[in-house]
């Protein structure tokens, strides 16, 4: 018999609390009843709770200097400029607890449409695990749609295909008697984002621990690590197909017929679709002991996270070294040993970095080079990051995870804006009376203050207040963000001002309308989400159809 064990397919069956099968080895097997080990969330305010708002909205970026320098040479000595990436925090997801399950960590997420999919594990010795999904169809309330527990389970990765969520981990196979080996993969069938426990296939390969699973076409990619295996499962029905052994493998990447593998022991195998190795990359970097580090594709390179390193830049097809990018920002009281690279995300060309203790680091991508952004102003320890489309999920460990928003302007909001020179001006911003100013972009300010016009086309974010003084006017055509759960700000819109709306205004805080003050909502799908009050001072003119999120008009 050859080291891939035996695969079970299970359908559970109420009128069945257990049953035989029998394993590869032709030694007949009493399966326990997996339902017994798997414990549907039903409380629904338990999953509503779970969602946090106390952090949301905008997020600054604390720039690491000497990047920011090079960035804004033409600003040095000058005021400090509007950043680029105006990113908002929409929610924190609240780690899930439940009976013998109070460890829980974030481990991994996978993307897919209006849905995010997170595993969790224990910390500690315990096996137990979590699968949760969440429904970010509306970016302004996400909902916590499906949870299960695993209470013989830990789960390190998930990923998402066809109607199917596929999660990696370990069981301790001397305590199960369904379990063949320590090392687990097992494909459970989701739908309208709920999680179908009677519809669930399992797997089992060599390995201390699975630690990271990829879906490609029709073929399931699982590692597993500590005397482990890569091991290709055929979809349909998850029985083996194909494996290669390795010491020691964290992570997995596919980039169209190429599979890279990271090894702990000695650095990135690139693989072909027989698992077969057609080039290595040889690392020397300390990856820690269990502990979780990811590899991801880039153009013709792979980026690896290379642990106190930070991360390793290295080209796919002949494995030189490009470069070495280091973590960003240390901060204040972190341990040393806790400022590690745990994982990378590339998103067109925005690369992120889950630096444990040292936060999360963005960077940007070009075609010779990459430049360090700064590290997003985020809480918890962050032990893996994925990004696909205008989302980033960042999972904190027992803080468990958060929902960014990358605000970036859709390709007609571009093409209505292209007339418009791109703003590159100072983060408090001020448009004198008398001034009429015209701009495109996408943009972090601290502050605006309009006293004479100012049409802002695009996507922006402004920590502080915007003020339009008397008879002002400010157009804005895309979308805004205002201020943060915990730190509200205000828009004000003086005697005989104006605010014109085409596109989405979030504010976290009030907009205070003075007597005399207009609001114009223009199009028919503007969106107002205020979250404290709509303050009218007297008598104020509001026009236009709109979407009043909260109902605050």
């Amino acid at each position: 018999m050859n080291s891939i064990l035996s695969i079970r397919k299970i359908w559970l069956l109420a009128v069945s609390a257990m049953f035989m099968v029998v394993s590869c080895s032709d030694k007949t097997t009493i399966f326990e009843n997996p339902e017994d080990n798997l414990i549907k969330e039903t409380d629904q305010q338990k999953l509503e709770n779970s969602v946090n708002f106390d952090r949301a909205g905008v997020l600054d970026i604390y720039e690491d200097p000497a990047t920011s320098a090079k960035r804004y040479g033409n600003m040095t000595g000058k005021a400090e400029p509007a950043g680029d990436y105006p990113l908002t925090l929409i929610a924190q997801i609240t780690p899930p607890t439940f009976e013998n399950g109070e460890n829980l960590a974030a481990t991994h997420v996978a993307l897919d449409g209006d849905y995010g999919y997170v595993s969790y594990n224990t910390v500690g010795e315990d096996f137990v695990g979590t699968v949760d999904v969440i429904d970010i169809s509306d970016p302004y309330d996400p909902t916590l749609t499906s949870r299960v527990y695993f209470t013989n389970a830990d789960l390190n990765s998930i990923a998402y295909d066809n109607g199917y969520v596929y999660v990696a981990g370990g069981v301790d196979a001397e305590q199960s008697v369904t379990a063949t080996s320590n090392s687990l993969v097992a494909k459970i069938a989701v739908n309208n984002g709920r999680l179908n426990t009677s519809d669930i296939t399992f797997g089992f390969q060599e390995g201390d621990n699975a630690t990271d699973v990829q879906v490609v076409d029709n073929i399931v990619y699982v590692t597993s690590g500590q005397e482990g295996f890569v091991v290709a499962y055929n979809k349909s029905d998850m029985t083996a197909l194909n494996e290669a052994a390795f010491t020691d493998l964290r992570s997995i990447a596919v980039n169209n017929t190429d599979i890279a593998v990271l090894d702990a022991a000695q650095g990135v195998s690139v693989l072909d679709q027989n698992l077969t190795v057609k080039n290595t990359i040889a690392i020397s970097s300390d990856f820690g002991i269990d502990a979780k580090r990811t590899l991801d594709f880039s153009g013709d390179n792979i980026i690896v996270s290379e642990g106190n390193k930070g991360a390793g830049v290295y080209n796919a097809s002949n494995g030189s070294f490009v470069e070495h990018l280091p973590i960003l920002t240390n901060p204040e009281n972190a341990e040393p040993g806790d400022i590690v690279t745990n994982g990378v995300a590339v998103n067109e060309n925005v690369l992120l970095m889950a630096n444990g203790a040292g936060g999360l680091s963005l960077l940007e991508t070009k075609a010779d080079n990459t430049t360090g952004v700064g590290v997003i102003e985020l809480t918890g320890s962050i032990n893996y990051v994925a990004s696909k489309g205008d989302y980033v999920f960042a999972a904190s460990g027992r803080s468990g995870f958060q929902i960014i928003k990358l605000n970036r302007p859709s390709e007609s909001l571009v093409a209505r804006c292209e007339d418009l020179p791109s703003y590159n001006g100072t983060s408090n911003y001020t448009v004198s009376e008398g001034e009429e100013e015209a701009y495109s972009g996408s943009k972090r300010f601290n502050r605006i203050t309009v006293g004479g016009s100012l049409l802002l086309c695009g996507t922006w974010t402004v920590s502080n207040d915007i003020t339009i003084n008397e008879n002002g006017l400010f157009e804005m055509n895309g979308a805004i963000t205002i201020g943060r759960r915990y730190r509200t700000r205000d828009i004000v819109v003086n005697s005989g001002a104006t605010l014109r709306i085409e596109g989405n205004v979030v504010i976290y805080g009030d907009l205070i309308l003075e007597d005399g003050a207009t609001v114009e909502f223009l199009g028919e799908d503007s969106i107002a989400a205020v979250s404290g009050s709509v303050v009218k001072r007297g008598n104020v003119t509001i026009t236009g159809t709109f979407n009043d999120y909260y109902g605050k008009f």
